[in-house]
């Protein structure tokens, strides 16, 4: 058997910090150039922390499946314990799969029925308070958006109302994306503990969503009778074999965590589904014929969905072309061979999706919005091919919830409401934690002519 061979093709290396400036330019369109360029392995030296582009199913598999144990996070989710401390999403070993259980039965079936209504009910209530502001003239959907699935996610798994908040939550999450930029520069570490603007926004920004998360923690140990079949409910609830309960901080960092990745992420399908939608009208004719036959004139409710098939498929080419965690990276523990190649211990591997998604040979004419692709399965498609929600024992606990929401958020919306892209407006990609659109989503909406009747409107 040959021997593993030193380093798979790449870019050539740069001076001091190799090619970081021209990745941290664009880095997901980066990535897509040196994955065509140099194939489904590629090395790619970015100053004092080089990477591995690993772009094929296969490799993707064995890195978050197979051989799974011989990684952990990669380092922006290591520096992401700034906001976010020790959660679901940035612990590791016994804690993360400790976390992971106690967590799980909140997205259990049962569960996404019940949060189902208040998904669909926050829509409704949008779609008509949003009429007011969307007739007067453009306006930035992403924001909508944005404020639509912080509310779902309050009340579904806050069982809280942050509506007066808003705001101020959207706009200290945008500082804290913002800072995470900063997390990408070499000795990011020593830059966070200087001084700069920059970072004592980040500071106010987490303060105040720590202010809220812990608002809603004692308001709910004030109650007396905290069980209200929500995720706060049950950590509050948690024990541990030996009858220890989690603290207050320990609550915070996993309320925070799903607080933030749960309404952000959605927020970003969700604009870039509607864009899509503007911009492929049989995609949109094909949606809104199965809204008017499937649902005749009522909001949708959680037993429509096996029904509601395009619409499903219409957000799942969505994550395709535009995924929301446009990139996933783990470092190697040990020295790992991949592809005939030595992959040296302490390596980061990355791999996108937006990469692998645009991938001719997974799916054909990868640029074109097709929803159709999602209709029926493709049996010659590698598994991997298609990995919106990561994979292994780090897959996104709240997968279902998430393709839920984005399907009942289109139908509730969709019933009522056309969008279409302000003429002129930019549209670009912003990859930072998430996918982000770069200047917003300026939109113009136009009535439709079916809307449901309000005797209908709450039909179960």
């Amino acid at each position: 058997m040959p021997a593993a061979l030193a380093h798979p093709p790449g870019p050539k290396p740069r001076p001091l910090l190799g090619l970081f400036r021209e990745f941290r330019r664009q880095p997901a369109d980066f990535l897509e150039r040196a994955a065509r360029e140099y194939g489904d392995l590629v090395f790619i030296p970015l100053g004092p922390q080089n990477i591995y582009l690993a772009s094929h199913p296969d490799f993707i598999q064995e890195i978050l499946v197979t051989r799974q144990s011989q990684f952990k996070k990669s380092r922006m989710l290591e520096r992401a314990r700034t906001l976010l401390g020790e959660g679901l999403l940035t612990s590791e070993g016994e804690t993360h799969l400790r976390q992971r259980r106690l967590i799980q039965p909140a997205f259990h079936r049962d569960r996404l029925a019940s949060y189902a209504s208040a998904m669909v009910e926050r829509a409704d209530c949008c779609r008509e308070e949003g009429g007011t502001r969307w007739n007067s003239g453009p306006f930035d959907l992403s924001a909508e958006m944005s404020r639509l699935t912080l509310a779902i996610v309050a009340r579904t798994l806050f069982s809280a109302n942050v509506d007066s908040e808003a705001d101020d939550v959207g706009a200290a999450l945008n500082e804290v994306f913002k800072m995470f930029e900063l997390v990408l520069l070499p000795y990011s570490d020593w830059i966070e503990k200087l001084p700069l603007p920059s970072v004592r926004r980040f500071h106010r920004a987490r303060a105040l969503l720590d202010s809220i998360i812990y608002r809603l923690i004692a308001d709910r140990r004030a109650e007396g009778n905290p069980d209200q079949g929500d995720l706060l409910s049950m950590l509050l609830a948690a024990q541990d074999e030996d009858g220890g309960v989690m603290t207050d901080r320990q609550i915070r960092d996993e309320a925070l965590t799903l607080f933030v990745a749960g309404h952000e992420t959605t927020a970003v399908a969700t604009t870039w589904a509607w864009y899509l939608l503007s911009q492929n009208p049989e995609a949109e004719a094909s949606l809104h014929a199965e809204l008017d036959q499937v649902l005749a004139g009522r909001l949708p409710t959680f037993d429509d969905l096996p029904r509601l098939r395009y619409t499903a498929a219409v957000f799942a080419e969505t994550l395709r072309l535009y995924p929301p965690a446009w990139g996933v990276g783990r470092r190697s523990l040990s020295e790992v061979e991949l592809g005939g190649f030595t992959i040296p211990a302490g390596s980061i591997l990355a791999m996108s999706p937006w990469v692998t998604h645009r991938d001719a040979r997974w799916f054909p004419e990868p640029l074109k919005f097709s929803p159709e692709r999602w209709l029926a399965d493709d049996p010659a498609r590698p598994k991997f091919a298609y990995f919106p929600f990561g994979g292994g024992a780090r897959v996104c606990i709240g997968e279902r919830f998430a393709l839920a929401e984005g399907a009942l958020l289109l139908a509730t919306l969709g019933q009522r409401w056309r969008f279409r892209l302000q003429p002129g407006h930019n549209v670009e990609t912003r990859p930072l934690i998430t996918l982000r659109a770069r200047y917003g989503m300026k939109m113009t909406a136009e009535t439709r002519a079916t809307q449901p009747s309000a005797s209908s409107r709450y039909q179960s």
